[in-house]
Order: structure tokens, then C-alpha cells, then sequence
């Protein structure tokens, strides 16, 4: 346990933490929810009493009492090797990890205006680690680093030049960890390698986007500037027209009320008026309420239109790929996604849908598709796990996707 690494991914109002062995297989997993409320909690994977926190606890709080909690249960040594942290948003400033000092957590910080609910949240994870593990190495990995393969084409904005050169102005596109873990996994499932592989990746969560994979690397993706644009999600729009800001000005709506609105009361809880939750939504819409039947085909429609596009990105598809909350566990996402893109030749086997997961390949297309669909868990901590391991300076191990 002397020899392991630990994970963090700080969210806005939550906290994960992993341990990995040398091998990279996880030790334990830990998380907090709630945090700087008065319901904040924390509970280790696996395990069945909680972690005691104090009303309102921070998230440097809840790491100290998770870590703690950790080390008297003995699944952690007094320090890891190595801390692995996501990291949202690297602008044009990261192209890939990078061991962390105080010059990458000021970059960092800069980058803190084009994610404004994320990276200050990432950097309150890597204040928090530092200080309880002075000495250890400590590595970034980036949402956007995976997507800076996109090509002009697929990344620039059709705004001012001077946008882009004098602020970054641009598509970074996110969820970059898990993207790339379906490149290597869809591979392996398919029989090929990376560099011979070309998906369509959707990562369907409270969060979602969908990525064109080409080769291994990312050609195209949903989400731009921000984590707001692209498909549908749990509480943020998606696309909606740029126009829409001065039309609600004119109502008497200012500029942050509709930045609050996009991305905290949209999604699949604005169209349904009652919850993100995609579990909810359906027992909601069985029972006949049509607000939440809407917020699901709206979804699903959205989805379906976006996965169209991503072809025009690809010379050949080898799989489409769900993973993600949504995508993994919601058999009815799948089947409704699906039934609009009959044109394009994808069809589902209703079986193999539902029951995907008694299935050691992941495959849910019926014979008559003309391309693999495949449903793959994803394993962004695993993701990070690597990256802080090759930069500390220690082996990969050979079946680390196995």
C-alpha cells in the first residue's frame, strides 16, 4: 500500500476519490455529495457506515475526513505515490498531463473563466492534497487535452479571427478522459487496435457529450468553450440560439441570470419541471406524465441528431459507443436513440439491449445493423490513474484495459 495511486475529481458539489494499487487495479473507492450544505455526507465504496462531516463541510474537509477515514481502515498507507487529479478545463495552455507546480496551478487558475464551476473546484483538490502530502508528486489530467487532435475545421468558431488569437476564443470540448478510454476499449472489444479504429463515443451522464474518434483521436465533439454546449444533459441546455441571450435581455433578464438558468435549471429538469435524474424521468413518464415523456424524447432526438453529425466527421465508423450513467444503464435511451437512425442503417437488438451486461463484449446491435453499437463502462479514474503513473516514473502495467 506504500506504492499506490490516488485519484481525486472534485465537482462542484462533490468529491470522488480512488486508490489504485502499483498494478492499477483499484483498492477503493470513496465519495462526498452535498458538500458546503448542511446535508453533506461521505461514504467509502464497499463499505456500509458513512463518513461523519460537518454541516457545510468544504471539499478540503471532506478530503481530509475520506483520507483519514482511508488510512484507519488500512486501505491506504500514510501517503500515496502519486495524486492523479482531473482537471476540467486546460485551455490551449495543456495538451496533455503534466506533474503539477505553482506555475501549472496559476495556468490553471487563468483557465479558471472558461470553467468557472469546475476549475476553481479542481484547484481546491490539488490546495487540499498538496498540503497533506507534501513532497508527493502530484499530476494533471485534462478534460480538453484528448480533443486537441480536433482539426480547425472542427474547432474554430465562425466569429472574429481576434477572438481566438487575443481569448482563446474556441471548441475544447470535455469529458476528454472518458473518450479516450472507449478509444482503447472499443478497440480491444473489436479485435483492433486504436490506431486502426474509428468510433462515435457518447457519454450520457448529468454531463453529456459525443465524440468522432478517428484512428484513436478525437476529429469532433459536442461540447465547445464550455461544458454547456452540445447535447441535452441533466440541468444544461445544450445548443441553444446565441440570440436567445438578447431576446430574454429585452424581457429583463440579464446576462448571469441566463448563464445561471442554462446551466443549472435546463436540461432534462427544465423540460420536465422535476428532476435530472433520467431514472426518475422514466418511472415518471410510465406513469403517464408528459413533461418527463417530452424531456426524454427531446433527449433521445437531440442525441440521435448529433450522432448523424458525427459521421460527417469520419471516414469509416467501426461502433457506436454508449457509456457513461445514462448511457451504460438506460436500456430505454438506447432503444429510443436508435429508432431515429434507422436511415443511417444502426438497428438494436431488443435482447441483447437490456440484458447487455451478461454479455462480455458489450454488444447490443441486431444482425440486421450495419454497424456494431457497443455499451462499455467507462473508467475515467483508471484514466487518470495512468497518466499519474507514467509521470511519476513507474511501468504501465500490460493488462491494464483487461
Amino acid at each position: 500500500m506504500e506504492d499506490t495511486i490516488l485519484v481525486v475529481n472534485c465537482g462542484s458539489s462533490s468529491l470522488k476519490l480512488s486508490l489504485f494499487d502499483h498494478h492499477l487495479s483499484k483498492l477503493a473507492s470513496a465519495a462526498a455529495e452535498r458538500l458546503n450544505t448542511k446535508d453533506a455526507g461521505a461514504r467509502i465504496g464497499g463499505n456500509d457506515e458513512g463518513i461523519a462531516l460537518k454541516p457545510d463541510a468544504s471539499h478540503e474537509q471532506a478530503l481530509e475526513a475520506i483520507v483519514s477515514a482511508l488510512q484507519n481502515l488500512e486501505l491506504m498507507a500514510s501517503r500515496p505515490a502519486a495524486v492523479g487529479h482531473r482537471v476540467v478545463h486546460g485551455g490551449e495552455t495543456f495538451h496533455e498531463a503534466v506533474v503539477i507546480d505553482d506555475d501549472v496551478i496559476k495556468a490553471i487558475d487563468d483557465c479558471a473563466e472558461l470553467a468557472p464551476l469546475h476549475n476553481p473546484v479542481n484547484l481546491c483538490g490539488i490546495r487540499a492534497t498538496r498540503a497533506l502530502f507534501p513532497g508527493v508528486q502530484q499530476v494533471a489530467v485534462f478534460d480538453t487535452a484528448f480533443h486537441q487532435t480536433l482539426p480547425e475545421r472542427a474547432y474554430l468558431y465562425a466569429v472574429p479571427r481576434s477572438w481566438h488569437r487575443d481569448w482563446g476564443v474556441r471548441r475544447y470540448g470535455f469529458h476528454g478522459t472518458s473518450h479516450a478510454f472507449m478509444a482503447i476499449e472499443a478497440a480491444r472489444l473489436l479485435g483492433r487496435t486504436p490506431a486502426t479504429t474509428s468510433v462515435i463515443s457518447a457519454h450520457l451522464g448529468n454531463g453529456c457529450s459525443i465524440t468522432a474518434i478517428s484512428e484513436g483521436v478525437s476529429v469532433d465533439t459536442s461540447m465547445g468553450l464550455t461544458p454547456l454546449e452540445g447535447l441535452v444533459m441533466g440541468t444544461r441546455s445544450g445548443d441553444v440560439d446565441p440570440g436567445l441571450f438578447d431576446f430574454l435581455g429585452s424581457k429583463g433578464v440579464d446576462a448571469e441570470e441566463v448563464h445561471q438558468v442554462l446551466n443549472h435549471q435546463s436540461g432534462l429538469l427544465g423540460l420536465s419541471a422535476q428532476t435530472n435524474d433520467m431514472r426518475s424521468l422514466c418511472e415518471l413518464a410510465d406513469h403517464g406524465h408528459e413533461p418527463s415523456k417530452t424531456a426524454i424524447e427531446v433527449f433521445c432526438f437531440r442525441l440521435a441528431r448529433y450522432i448523424g453529425a458525427m459521421m460527417a466527421s469520419l471516414a469509416r465508423l467501426d461502433a457506436l459507443v454508449f457509456t457513461g450513467g445514462i448511457g451504460e444503464n438506460s436500456a430505454r435511451i438506447r432503444q429510443q436513440t436508435i429508432g431515429h437512425l434507422g436511415l443511417m442503417g444502426f438497428a438494436i437488438g431488443t435482447d441483447l439491449n437490456k440484458n447487455h451486461g451478461s454479455f462480455s463484449d458489450g454488444r447490443i446491435e441486431s444482425p440486421d445493423s450495419r454497424f456494431p453499437i457497443l455499451v462499455i463502462p467507462t473508467d475515467e479514474e483508471l484514466v487518470i490513474a495512468q497518466e499519474a503513473s507514467r509521470l511519476a516514473g513507474r511501468p504501465e502495467p500490460a493488462d491494464q484495459h483487461s
